[in-house]
């Protein structure tokens, strides 16, 4: 069964471009991760703090692995103390 994760982070002010270029870098090294078939990065239209991630993962283990990945270490040491919340919800379509 897929896994749907969606991940809202929210920059604090004035770090809205460095979360930004950080979560952009996730993006063509975490498509080519086994088991991901979806990472798309949206912001939003009335807040460009408000950045979303809309994942799709062949298995929940699959995006466990991804989670313990290199990239997304080095993401949290570069945005350290620039993301104000952060959440992850695991979905499953009906």
């Amino acid at each position: 069964m897929t896994l749907t994760i969606v991940a809202n982070i929210h920059a604090a002010k004035g770090k809205e471009d460095l979360v930004k270029a950080e979560l952009e870098k996730l993006i063509d090294v975490t498509r080519a991760e086994a088991g991901c078939l979806q990472y798309d990065l949206h912001v939003d239209n009335e807040n460009p703090a408000h950045f979303m991630f809309y994942e799709n993962w062949e298995t929940r283990e699959l995006w466990q692995e991804h989670m313990s990945a290199p990239h997304l270490a080095a993401y949290m040491v570069a945005t350290e103390g620039a993301v104000d919340e952060f959440t992850v919800n695991e979905m499953t379509r009906i």
